[in-house]
């Protein structure tokens, strides 16, 4: 049910799309699928989806669920939220979150810090960061 304050913020709220993103990410590095991780759980595939999207907000009950059958703590969901001012946590932006919600995001995140040497690690950061600010990706 939204509230008027939903109303005004359009979208999910930034809490609940981290939460998405981490129970995605989770999946993701086990090699789960959304169905298989579903069935774990007693529901649908497309569940699973509104729930990494932050379409649907999880409940307690299934977040703990989700914990277990994705093998780690409920507390892994909520890391990387800061407390900010009155209680309000800060999420990555909008623009890593989308990011990270793609294939080839989820990908370079898990392949990345597998690069054991820090000096390799910099540079492909540096490449990344030349090809971004060429005018030739503004067009792509």
């Amino acid at each position: 049910m939204k509230t008027s304050h939903d109303a005004e913020t359009e979208g999910p709220n930034p809490v609940d799309r981290h939460v998405g993103l981490r129970i995605r990410m989770r999946r993701k590095e086990l090699g789960m699928s959304q169905e298989r991780l579903a069935e774990a759980i007693g529901l649908t595939f497309q569940q699973v989806q509104k729930y990494e999207r932050a379409t649907n907000r999880v409940s307690a009950s299934k977040l703990f669920e989700m914990a277990r059958a994705l093998q780690t703590s409920i507390a892994y969901f909520y890391e990387g939220l800061e407390e900010a001012g009155a209680g309000e946590a800060s999420p990555p932006s909008d623009e890593v979150q989308t990011f990270l919600m793609s294939h080839d995001g989820m990908e370079l995140a898990h392949a990345f810090p597998r690069i054991r040497q820090a000096r390799v690690r910099r540079r492909i950061l540096d490449l990344v960061r030349a090809v971004a600010e060429t005018p030739e990706t503004a067009e792509a």
